[in-house]
């Protein structure tokens, strides 16, 4: 247990950021799922992670053939020839992806002082949201992988390669398929045990602005990211990363400026219903209801 205890504790020295991440990753999802849901989500994503890099180390699926270098074996946690903190950021990455795709397809509370999703059950386990966050999460990928093989070039350090290269700075393409079923077969299990109803609510807060938590997040890891990719002197590289995710902000920024995305009395009812505890009050959003209902009327006539 001591020795177990002292990987764990090398993990965190070795990547601070990941578990500054993870921390995130944690106050967002309990706030938001309550304690039961957010373990099981991070029990279902890591060990789907896990199998796959298992699987995609010995034979190349679903990622493509790479293998990790075990210099750190003596300092930090490894499962087999998988380094355990490696899978456990797919929990937190697989996460941010169902969150944003439910923010995109659910209706928004927004009111001064606050931002609120108001989903449904129905929605998040859509298979719009299926697709859409397993989209977003392998596009994480797009500025995660190239700057991570460069390791050796930062304070990560080297600790994986792909024997054959790859045509995205060394990565291949491959790599970003395993990252979208990974993230689509995650989140589709979970969306079978958020079909059932009654899981405990422990752990369910009203946070100002919670709404936002997790894109800030998400921005956040994709902002490190790049800063550390134009710090190591790859230009282009980050460019292309940039290009990239232009494009996904200007979406979310005009997704949660339109009025048309404004929840109304039934829809916050709706949520609601499917999530008794939430902090939303169905008394505080009637007047929003009826204002939006007011404003789309005059945009028919």
């Amino acid at each position: 247990m001591t020795e177990l205890l002292g990987l764990l504790w090398g993990s965190l020295l070795l990547r601070p950021y990941v578990f500054v991440f993870l921390l995130a990753y944690l106050f967002a999802a309990v706030s938001r799922m309550g304690w039961t849901r957010t373990l099981t989500f991070t029990a279902i994503a890591w060990a789907v992670a896990y199998a796959a890099e298992f699987s995609s180390t010995r034979n190349g699926f679903p990622f493509g053939l790479y293998h990790y270098i075990d210099v750190t074996r003596d300092r930090e946690l490894w499962i087999a020839n998988v380094p355990f903190f490696d899978s456990l950021s797919f929990t937190f990455l697989c996460y941010l992806g169902h969150a944003l795709a439910v923010l995109l397809w659910a209706p928004l509370v927004v009111r001064r002082g606050d931002f609120q999703v108001a989903d449904t059950r129905a929605i998040r386990t859509s298979t719009r949201v299926l697709l859409t966050g397993a989209f977003l999460t392998m596009l994480l990928d797009i500025v995660i992988d190239p700057v991570t093989l460069q390791g050796d070039r930062w304070f990560l350090g080297r600790i994986y390669y792909y024997p054959n290269g790859g045509v995205h700075f060394g990565v291949p393409l491959s790599n970003y398929v395993g990252w979208f079923l990974v993230a689509l077969t995650s989140i589709g299990i979970f969306q079978v045990f958020e079909r059932r109803p009654g899981w405990s609510t422990a752990g369910v807060r009203h946070l100002p602005f919670g709404g936002m938590i997790e894109p800030l997040i998400y921005l956040g890891i994709v902002v490190f990211n790049l800063g550390i990719t134009f710090w190591i002197g790859e230009q282009f590289m980050g460019v292309v990363g940039v290009t990239v995710f232009a494009p996904v902000v200007v979406l979310f920024l005009t997704h949660v400026l339109n009025p048309m995305r404004r929840a109304t009395a039934e829809d916050v009812v709706r949520h609601r219903a499917d999530y008794p505890v939430s902090p939303l009050d169905t008394r505080s959003q009637v007047r929003v209801g009826a204002d939006d209902a007011g404003a789309r009327s005059q945009a028919v006539r």
